[in-house]
């Protein structure tokens, strides 16, 4: 099978999306399928990383917004317009040497991306499969989109999804959510999600660097989006509570979003001076900061529209062998208090600081206990097992379509 992937991030972006595309292609081309990528140019600064075999990358320039990601209209269509001829060359090449074209594409959000594809499968008629890691519908209802821009932007996702020979998703409250978009309920598969085991791994320390002050100091490590759906705000006031009373304490940030601006900017106003954001930075650096951490930081508001969400944020503490301090709504809280992962408060600061300060009391967890951690996310959150199962879905999907 020959499949193509659009997507506007590819490893080794970091991004959730580009190691979730990464990993299904090389699952499927695992399977002996061939694979083509169609994305985007690196973000600068971002490090190459070794191909996978069968897999073939094709990346074209795009414009990013201010924290380096592909986010907001005039970017998403930086990205769309050109991939609605990238796509039309190889599938009228593919119709005039038959055979030679590809048998399914694989689209990530936004939908705008998705209406180019299905317009263009639907000339070629060539199915294709939407990978709904995220619905933007819900996404743009919480950031305050509303009136006829959200019924426009809702029809556009639904339009989408109702043209996919398969869906993927995360959950099946997402599942519900895709069927309320009037989604066959039989082109619904739930692959679940992950976080790539295989990079965010507990790292063993290296020397301390001579002179070097916060060599051993405890970190509180955030990695990931910083958007208003996270209001990773909670986060900033509860430190501002608790780092006075641990004067070699500090905290690091790590993604980007459209919040990010924002919360470094609210550090600064509350003297955070041990509060470093740093955008966006290899997985590998990730592991290796989160490997000694106290303890990993996320966070999801109450009563929105997301709330639902089963946040993967949290994974990557954990996958490293770190606890997690997780404040706010979401399935993740349950498994925080069934599966000792951390603390699960309320989005709360003061319920935030408790669960602080006791992350920062004592030594920090043990080696036994940080490689309980690890163990239990590799063996039920791997990336990897989740890219075999959303492979085998396209593979399905494919071959009931174009047997």
């Amino acid at each position: 099978m020959r499949t193509l992937i659009a997507t506007r991030a590819f490893a080794p972006e970091p991004a959730a999306a580009a190691w979730r595309q990464a990993a299904l292609a090389a699952a499927l081309a695992g399977a002996g399928h061939e694979v083509e990528v169609l994305t985007t140019r690196l973000p600068a600064g971002t490090p190459s990383s070794p191909t996978t075999a069968g897999v073939r990358v094709s990346r074209w320039p795009v414009l990013r917004d201010a924290s380096g990601n592909v986010r907001g209209y005039l970017q998403y269509a930086s990205y769309d317009l050109p991939l609605g001829l990238r796509l039309a060359r190889r599938l009228v090449a593919g119709a005039v040497r038959r055979g030679s074209g590809p048998d399914a594409v694989v689209v990530e959000p936004p939908p705008t991306t998705g209406a180019v594809v299905r317009l263009a499968c639907a000339a070629a008629r060539v199915p294709y499969a939407y990978y709904a890691a995220d619905l933007l519908s819900l996404a743009a209802r919480e950031a305050g989109l509303a009136g006829p821009a959200l019924r426009l932007l809702t029809a556009l996702e639904s339009w989408v999804l109702r043209g996919a020979a398969c869906v993927m998703t995360v959950d099946e409250r997402y599942a519900a959510r895709i069927r309320d978009l009037g989604v066959r309920p039989d082109r619904i598969c739930v692959v679940g999600t992950g976080v790539n085991t295989d990079v965010l791994r507990p790292v063993p320390s290296g020397p301390a660097a001579a002179g070097d002050p916060t060599a051993d100091a405890p970190e509180l490590v955030y990695a990931g989006t910083m958007s208003e759906v996270q209001g990773a705000g909670v986060l900033l006031e509860a430190l501002a509570l608790v780092l006075p009373e641990h004067p070699r304490a500090r905290a690091v940030f790590y993604g980007g979003g459209v919040e990010a601006t924002a919360l470094a900017a609210r550090a600064r106003e509350l003297g955070l001076d041990r509060v470093e954001f740093r955008g966006l930075a290899p997985l590998e650096e990730i592991a290796r900061v989160t490997s000694t951490a106290r303890a990993g930081l996320a966070s999801q508001k109450p009563d929105t529209a997301y709330s639902f969400a089963f946040l993967v944020k949290p994974l990557a503490a954990t996958a490293c062998g770190a606890p997690v301090v997780y404040a706010g709504a979401g399935p993740f809280a349950d498994l925080v208090e069934e599966h000792r992962l951390g603390w699960a408060v309320g989005w709360d600061a003061e319920q935030v600081a408790v669960a602080l300060r006791e992350a920062l009391a004592g030594e920090g967890p043990t080696p036994a206990e940080r490689e309980r951690l690890a163990t239990w996310t590799r063996d039920r959150y791997s990336l990897r097992a989740v890219a075999a199962r959303a492979a085998a879905a396209v593979t399905r999907a494919t071959r009931a379509t174009r047997p």
